[in-house]
């Protein structure tokens, strides 16, 4: 008999039927949809081309993992027992912001030129796909720049360095540093999203005020400042509350503890108090709401289309594993109901965006009655959406799908979020009754983008007969949903038809309007344009 030899571990570990590994990507010219969707910014494609192949390079996906990795960190106290309430982040967290406003992603929606809100859409659908957690605070203080104008000496001290296109983590006084970011903290316990509940009071200070009480979510608490609402004798006040006071000490901001959250890993959200802290009057006293849902309408439309790029790097792991992964002799994405699935999921992230830059278009037209219902829709929908979705694409992949050495993890942790932040569903649902109610202008709007694509499809034009004959009045607010749901799937079937993007119109109309689809994606009639929607959705 021959001698045993061992296996070698070439003989047992031969790397077979595995897709090769990504390399670098680009999130601009690999996806077909964006470019289309995106005409409204042509006059800055040049800086999103250039974002797009910046942010899809494996160096910057490798900093979003390890900014996941290695979460953020609470340093209350120095060595010597002095306060100092801050957050320590890891390299490529700093890495990942520098980039981001580096590149403009807050501050080219207010630079000179048209385009610039669906620029700074674009961008955030590409950098969602890259590392989610660190859009939260170039949101904000992109947001912030519309709030702050409330008061035009707080915004000339302010925005310059909100706009310099500069990331300074320095945790020193604004003044001294070459940009700033903003941030946000309105919630308190005993509120939640009825901020007219909150219990933080205000008292004057001179020509300044001082805040005392409890936030219970402070979103990125490194900021060079905060915009919050507080009790002052006139009534809810916004304020803006700066981390240093003017004499260059530490303001009176303690963070209590960062919050242990399911997902946004990377970025830092904490519990706070203000203790007798500095702060500046912004905007009317007693009119904090209205000053501050400035700065809320703008964050709505990044968490409109931050499930777009979530759902987007989904489907682009799905169709890479599908196209490199063999089973029964046949390549994963040439099996008929594996390409129904991704022709699903491609559907999926299409719609999304072609609605959520819609609705950046009615930003930069300056279309406020549009934008402000069109922006709860999309934020609604979309984010509805996308927890399904990622997980569709996880199941594409099956057992590797699952696992962290991927990014699909991170991208379903991520998925609930944005529908929870800034007005979760019902808060929506509330919010665009209401619109419907009080605002002729905004329900004109509406009414008239919808009508804008009759005669495009039969099936679409039943479906608004349909709405025309159970949308009477004001509906009871327990069928908000479906109502705000409705008109959701419409408006962006009206995008896509009046864009004439096939096959996704027609695959659109069929199943997510007609009622032709089912309720698992891929369960869908055989005649639509499966490898048609695919190959739209193929990364270059």
């Amino acid at each position: 008999m021959p001698a045993f030899r061992p296996a070698t571990e070439l003989e047992t570990h031969r790397v077979e039927n595995q897709p090769p590994e990504r390399g670098d990507l680009d999130l601009w010219a690999g996806d077909l949809p964006l470019r289309e969707a995106a005409a409204g910014a042509a006059p800055r494609r040049e800086a999103l081309a250039a974002f797009g192949a910046a942010a899809g390079r494996e160096q910057l996906r490798t900093a979003g993992r390890l900014a996941n990795r290695h979460p953020p960190e609470l340093r209350l106290f120095d060595r010597g027992g002095r306060r100092l309430d801050e957050v320590a982040f890891h390299p490529a967290y700093h890495e990942l912001m520098a980039f981001g406003i580096g590149a403009g992603y807050p501050s080219i929606a207010w630079t000179e030129g048209t385009g610039g809100h669906v620029a700074h859409a674009a961008m955030v659908y590409m950098l969602s796909q890259v590392e989610p957690g660190v859009c939260c605070p170039m949101t904000m203080t992109y947001a912030a720049v519309p709030a702050l104008a409330a008061d035009p000496a707080i915004a000339a001290d302010w925005t310059p360095r909100m706009l310099a296109a500069r990331y300074d983590p320095a945790s020193r006084p604004a003044a001294e540093k070459a940009g700033a970011t903003i941030g946000m903290a309105m919630t308190e316990k005993q509120g939640g999203s009825d901020v007219r509940a909150n219990t933080t009071r205000a008292e004057p200070d001179g020509a300044a005020w001082r805040l005392t009480g409890h936030k219970w979510f402070c979103s990125a608490p490194m900021s060079d400042a905060f915009l919050t609402l507080a009790q002052a004798p006139a009534g809810l006040t916004c304020f803006l509350v700066p981390r240093w006071t003017p004499d260059g000490e530490r303001n009176a901001i303690r963070l209590l503890r960062l919050k242990d959250k399911l997902g946004n890993r990377a970025n830092a959200s904490a519990e706070i108090e203000y203790a007798g802290a500095h702060a500046l009057a912004l905007g009317e006293p007693g009119a904090g709401v209205r000053t501050i849902i400035e700065m809320v309408h703008h964050t709505r439309l990044d968490t409109a289309l931050a499930p777009a790029g979530l759902m987007r790097a989904a489907l682009s792991e799905a169709l890479w594993w599908t196209s490199g992964r063999r089973a029964f002799q046949r390549r994963l994405i040439e099996q008929p109901l594996m390409a129904s699935v991704l022709a699903d999921l491609a559907l999926e992230v299409e719609s999304a965006l072609a609605l959520g830059l819609r609705v950046a278009v009615a930003f930069d037209e300056g279309d406020r009655a549009f934008a402000r219902i069109a922006v709860a829709l999309a934020k609604f929908l979309n984010n509805k959406r996308c927890p399904a979705a990622v997980y569709e694409a996880m199941e594409c992949l099956g057992g590797m799908g699952y696992i962290e050495d991927g990014p699909l993890p991170l991208l379903y942790r991520e998925a609930p979020l944005n529908s929870i932040w800034e007005g979760s569903g019902n808060v929506i649902c509330l919010d665009v009754l209401r619109t419907l109610d009080k605002d002729t202008a905004a329900r004109e709007r509406l009414e008239a983008e919808l009508a804008a694509a009759r005669g495009r499809s039969a099936a679409y034009d039943r479906a608004m007969d349909d709405l025309a004959r159970q949308w009477r009045g004001q509906p009871p607010e327990a069928e908000a949903r479906w109502l705000v749901e409705r008109l959701a799937s419409l408006l962006a079937a009206s995008v896509l038809l009046r864009d004439g993007a096939e096959p996704a119109a027609e695959a659109y109309v069929a199943t997510r309007v007609a009622g032709e689809g089912g309720r698992v994606a891929g369960a869908w009639p055989a005649r639509l344009d499966r490898q048609g929607l695919i190959a739209r959705a193929m990364p270059c």
